[in-house]
């Protein structure tokens, strides 16, 4: 009898010590003598101890900093960039099997796609493109991946620095922009100015009293700042007669 509640108890230590459970967001490989057998899902599941064992995924999504680097552009500048990547696995068996280390394996591919990808663009348009190239750089980084069942979901650029030189040539040059934007506007506005100018000339010249309002509406506008500037009224007739007047003395004088 002791024999055999002995063998009962080894029977169910046996049993228990197979025992695994995993979660919702787990899968579990699970190896027979060095050979791949099946994946668990989620839930209770017994392998058999000794002969049996499991290597543990997680299906999450996981979120890798890839540390600052220094890349060359394009037209020869240096720049540091830092990325960001979400990405998880789908398909457990893979991301154990194909590769050591999963996260490590994702950076690298990153880092190696960043500096390619900035070598083929200039300052300018990475500075200007980054939503571009990050989409760019997920693309190419899940493609080099997929064969380690790992799916890449996103890629962030989130920080581009250059050097204090190369941004102090930047910034003359956006002020320089802006002054040439400055300048146009003005030509521009005085353009405009000059043609609506032309226009009053001309509706002047068809109707000579316009310009006998515009002398009052001048007055007011002087008038209404209460200076102590004196206007003295002068027909435009005086002014021609006066002219006619100056003209025919001239002309007896050296006669």
């Amino acid at each position: 009898m002791g024999s055999e509640y002995f063998l009962i108890i080894i029977a169910i230590v046996f049993f228990l010590y197979g025992l695994r459970i995993a979660n919702q967001y787990e899968r579990f490989v699970v190896f027979r003598l060095g050979k791949y057998t099946t994946t668990k899902d989620p839930g209770l599941f017994w392998i058999i101890p000794f002969i049996e064992w499991t290597s543990k995924v997680d299906m999450r999504t996981i979120t890798a900093s890839v540390e600052q680097q220094e890349a060359i552009t394009k037209d020869n500048v240096p720049i540091k960039v830092s990325t960001v990547i979400w990405y998880r696995t789908v398909d457990p068996r893979k991301a154990i099997i194909e590769v050591l280390d999963v996260r490590s394996a994702v950076v690298q591919v990153a880092l190696t796609t960043q500096r390619t990808l900035i070598g083929q663009h200039s300052l300018d348009d990475v500075l200007k493109e980054q939503a571009s190239l990050s989409r760019q750089m997920a693309i190419k980084v899940d493609e080099a991946t997929e064969p380690w069942g790992v799916k890449v979901e996103r890629v962030e650029m989130k920080n581009v620095e250059i050097p204090a030189s190369m941004q102090n040539v930047m910034a003359q040059k956006a002020e320089a922009l802006r002054e040439k934007r400055a300048r146009i506007i003005k030509a521009e506005a005085e353009k405009e100015a000059s043609i609506q100018l032309c226009e009053a000339a001309e509706m002047i010249v068809r109707n000579p009293a316009a310009l006998e309002l515009r002398r009052m509406q001048m007055i007011t506008e002087v008038g209404a700042d209460q200076n102590t500037t004196t206007i003295i009224m002068m027909p435009s007739e005086f002014v021609s007669m006066a002219g006619s007047i100056s003209q025919f003395l001239k002309n007896g004088a050296k006669s």
